[in-house]
């Protein structure tokens, strides 16, 4: 791990992630989760004071960022429940079959480098009554903001951890093996476009 992966990138990325558009999306999605909850990319813990502590068992933090983990202590002292950390990627989730209720996934799925094989252990890992709650920013659907997206996303993606800023998260979700039941989209405020078409709602097993 280098330098900036360790130390730099994990202040980049909870800045980024912890705008007051960002926060406001968080405050819509995280307090739908309930019962024994698996974040995905659980970075600094930002997720953790939206979270309806009355509806959650606990939480398996999946967060393989050694740098993250250090970042989130203080969050975690704070948490009104358990969180227990895996350090796995999400490739490889370490949990049971059929032994999550939520899944929680903000702003994670642009990064993941096998995106596909993360959402086939996502639902390999989710109860058959179990929801997936997503937040996640994605491919606009302007032509022209498209485009740009296209054009930047090679350096975005070194700049921002292998982030992309163009992946077509429905389309992800469905041939990850979910069926969307409810999603909204938007340009978020105050970010640039390029960054701020989001996708936001609930995957159930299809």
């Amino acid at each position: 791990m280098s330098f900036y992966e360790r130390y730099l990138l994990p202040h980049f990325l909870d800045a980024a992630c912890g705008s007051s558009a960002i926060l406001e999306q968080r405050e819509k999605v995280v307090p739908l989760a309930e019962g024994r909850i698996l974040e995905i990319g659980m970075g600094s813990g930002i997720n953790i004071p939206y979270y309806n502590p009355n509806k959650v068992d606990f939480v398996w933090g999946l967060e393989p960022s050694e740098g993250m983990r250090q970042k989130a202590r203080k969050n975690l002292k704070q948490a009104p429940f358990d969180v227990k950390w895996l350090d796995s990627p999400s490739e490889s989730i370490p949990l049971e079959d059929n032994s999550v209720d939520s899944i929680l996934l903000t702003y994670t799925l642009c990064t993941i480098p096998d995106w596909q094989t993360a959402l086939e252990q996502m639902r390999r890992v989710l109860k058959p009554s179990g929801k997936l709650i997503f937040c996640e920013h994605g491919e606009a659907p302007d032509e022209k903001i498209k485009k740009w997206q296209e054009r930047i996303n090679p350096a975005w993606k070194k700049l921002a951890g292998g982030c992309h800023l163009h992946r077509p998260i429905p389309h992800y979700l469905e041939q990850g093996g979910f069926k969307i039941e409810s999603m909204d989209t938007r340009y978020l405020p105050s970010t640039p476009k390029i960054a701020g078409f989001n996708y936001w709602g609930i995957g159930k097993l299809a």
